[in-house]
């Protein structure tokens, strides 16, 4: 065994050195994030009988608990614990997912991880450096965490920096399973962020029915673990036993997998495609290869709009009489009624979620280009243009179909108002084509740094989710493209904003396609 690990060292220090910048960077984000909440939370609710007449309304009411889940301590710690834990969580796992799949299936993919073989690597090691990697993220985010949250009470900071890592380090050991599953980093990262997504929903769909997370749909989500240990509420230590087994368990099966396969090799097999017909031209191989995703992101959007739709008419019950929360809802969706407020809220975060999609879809193009797929395609006669234009037509169209049709669901489920909510939404595309230009001006001017865009992506998530609840500066908000929209529906429609970051986004692209037609294709 120790034969296996040998070079464990050398690969966990190059894979800390790689992400230098991203390894604090979320761990900051996402630990400071819980961290601060309970400043913002006393501003909202400064007396006991303020904070136990909120548990009780958030616990009450099934669409706050799907959301967020059941409050289980109505001290300022259990508070925070119920408004960012969750959110947290997530955070942490989708780091840990990246980590893992960035330094075990992305290294074979590219070939980077066979020369590394040829040298005194053990065959486990490379796995192991990954899982090192995503272990520094998810204990920087516990310690942020327990050190933030100590005054609270130091038992309850602990337990839910515990839980918000051991969260993480569940996803990055499922990232571990399926990067020996497949082939592609990519289908990787999507088979993880579907169990993600599904844990999320599972924990949703329980909390939506029970009061006090003791739902069969909640236990199995890890996310559910993470919520059931009850910090500062009267700590569950036991429920941190099954976040462990997970991790060993996961841990184990990815070792007995990646020491059965070669390098490079996986157990699911790419199913291979037609060479002509339906691919004669870039535009529909660039479909081709992006129809899946577009097509999970499409569902995705119908039924989340579906859902978020069914509890508009208790967006007065949400928020009570509590005036602090009633203004988080219009600084998130506009000096307006409350009902617009909230399906502008909504309406706003579906358009912060699309601009990952959108990014996404861009950075495929990138991802052919660095993998070497791209090379030959344009050793024929294919243009540089016409090829990023097939990806391009699927980020910038599929973002707007996908919001469409989170639209299309929100106002179906509310019952009336289909053309304002319809238009609402697409009023969203100005900013999410903006971030999209971004990722297209950093592939093409700029590739070694392309991924950055998915920072830009994230950070307009979380001004957008959690900056209202921090009570941030209104300057720190309009950081993001979609703090210059209009809240709709509620607001007049104000036309400045949305053709300014049209042509912003515009300019971008233009540029990106510029610098993509100098430059050296990479590999």
């Amino acid at each position: 065994m120790s034969a296996a690990l040998t070079g464990t060292g050398t690969l966990t220090r190059l894979a800390l050195r790689r992400d230098r910048l991203t390894i604090p960077l979320w761990a900051l984000v996402t630990g400071g994030l819980v961290a601060s909440g309970a400043g913002s939370l006393e501003g909202l609710y400064g007396t006991a009988a303020e904070r136990t007449e909120a548990a009780a309304s958030m616990t009450a009411n099934s669409s706050m608990r799907a959301l967020y889940g059941p409050v289980f301590g109505d001290s300022l710690g259990g508070l925070v614990a119920w408004r960012f834990g969750t959110f947290a969580a997530v955070l942490a796992a989708v780091a840990s997912l990246i980590v893992v799949v960035r330094h075990t299936r992305e290294e074979e993919e590219t070939g980077r991880q066979e020369m590394l073989s040829a040298g005194a690597v053990g065959r486990r090691a490379p796995l192991t450096a990954a899982l090192l990697a995503a272990l520094v993220v998810n204990a920087a985010v516990a310690l942020i965490v327990t050190a933030g949250l100590a005054g609270q009470g130091a038992a309850g900071a602990l337990a839910l920096g515990l839980a918000i890592g051991g969260t993480g380090m569940v996803f990055a050991t499922t990232a571990a399973l399926a990067a020996q599953l497949t082939e592609s980093a990519r289908l990787a990262k999507g088979l993880t962020g579907a169990a993600l997504g599904l844990a999320f929903v599972l924990r949703a769909a329980g909390d939506s029915g029970t009061a006090d997370g003791s739902s069969v749909l909640t236990w199995l989500s890890p996310i559910g673990w993470a919520e059931n240990v009850r910090a500062f509420a009267g700590e569950r230590w036991w429920v941190l036993l099954l976040i462990v087994a997970a991790v060993l368990v996961q841990t184990a099966v990815a070792y007995v997998l990646t020491g059965r396969r070669d390098v490079g090799a996986s157990f699911l097999a790419t199913r291979p495609g037609p060479a002509e017909g339906g691919l004669a031209t870039a535009g529909a191989l660039a479909w081709r290869l992006q129809r899946g995703t577009l097509l999970g992101w499409s569902l995705g959007f119908l039924l989340g709009g579906l859902v978020f739709g069914g509890m508009v008419e208790g967006a007065a019950d949400i928020v009570g009489d509590n005036e602090q929360a009633r203004q988080i809802f219009e600084r998130m969706g506009g000096q307006s009624a409350l009902t617009d407020a909230f399906l502008a809220t909504m309406v706003s975060l579906f358009g912060m979620v699309a601009a990952l999609f959108a990014v996404g879809s861009v950075l495929r193009a990138h991802g052919e280009e660095t993998s070497g797929r791209a090379e030959p395609l344009l050793a024929n006669a294919v243009g540089r243009l016409r090829w990023a234009a097939g990806h391009l037509v699927v980020a910038f169209g599929g973002s707007a179909l996908i919001l469409l049709l989170s639209g299309l669901g929100l106002a179906l489920s509310y019952g009336h108002d289909l053309g304002p909510v319809l238009g609402a939404s697409l009023a969203q595309l100005p900013a999410v084509w903006t971030l999209a230009g971004l990722a297209v001006l950093l592939w093409g001017a700029a590739p070694k740094v392309a991924t950055a865009a998915w920072g830009a992506a994230g950070l307009c998530l979380a001004l957008g989710w959690i900056g209202p609840a921090l009570d941030l500066p209104q300057a720190a908000l309009d950081l993001s493209p979609f703090g210059h929209l209009p809240k709709l529906p509620g607001q007049e429609m104000t036309w400045t904003p949305v053709l300014a970051l049209t042509a912003l986004a515009a300019a971008l692209v233009a540029a990106g396609l510029a610098g993509l037609r100098r430059r050296d294709m990479t590999s």
